[in-house]
């Protein structure tokens, strides 16, 4: 087996302290830096334009007749329980 070093008695090693801080006294009042993403291109635009008007048409379902399998665009119902008639085979669908 191998011996193991002698323990040295004595100081140990100092560490060293890091000083973190910025360095604000370089940054002069005049400068006109502006937070910014570096991939965006247009700095104008945005995703969502709240300025475009909403469409001014109901909003409209499609239903399948599940008698006749024909197919009814009809205007979305303000409540949450309603009857769709089939003009085709006039059968009554109730949903809600």
């Amino acid at each position: 087996m191998a011996r193991k070093p002698p323990v040295k008695k004595g100081k140990k090693k100092r560490k060293r302290k890091m000083r973190l801080k910025l360095k604000s006294s370089k940054i002069q009042e005049t400068d006109s830096y502006s937070e910014s993403l570096g991939w965006s291109t247009e700095v104008g635009r945005t995703l969502t334009d709240q300025n475009t008007p909403k469409s001014s048409e109901p909003e409209t379902i499609k239903h399948q007749c599940k008698m006749c399998g024909s197919m009814m665009v009809t205007r979305k119902p303000k409540s949450s329980k309603y009857t769709i008639t089939c003009p085709h085979c006039e059968s009554e669908e109730q949903f809600g």
